[in-house]
């Protein structure tokens, strides 16, 4: 069975994701470790999270694939931070140092990479 297959026989799986998944697993991009930040279109709620696979982790967010998630529950669908590591160890070393922070430290290294907020995963992540 290929990869494709395998993903796409998943009956929860949606194309867009099952492209995306796809396309990471092909291009690499499963190796390391990413934090990221997501977070709503008022930029009320922020949420930490580190995956592997950025691309395909991000989708799931966007397309609700765990609808009684957190990510759901607060429409947090909105790309505004990331951080790549050599290893999936040292991302999530550094996901529980941003969750132990504060709030406004997460906004300052926002607005550090990202000052206008701009949705990231329309910009960069999904032409990767």
């Amino acid at each position: 069975m290929t990869v494709v297959s395998e993903i796409a026989s998943h009956s929860r799986t949606k194309p867009t994701l099952v492209l995306a998944v796809t396309f990471s697993y092909f291009h690499g991009m499963n190796h390391g470790g990413t934090v990221y930040i997501m977070t709503n279109k008022h930029h009320t709620t922020l949420y930490v999270g580190v995956t592997s696979n950025l691309l395909g982790r991000v989708m799931e967010h966007k397309e609700n694939y765990y609808p009684k998630s957190f990510t759901a529950k607060y429409n947090l669908h909105k790309l505004v931070y990331h951080e790549s590591f050599s290893s999936i160890d040292e991302a999530i070393d550094r996901e529980k140092q941003l969750k132990g922070g504060s709030r406004q430290k997460k906004i300052d290294l926002i607005n550090a990479m990202n000052p206008l907020w701009r949705d990231l995963f329309e910009e960069e992540v999904r032409f990767w």
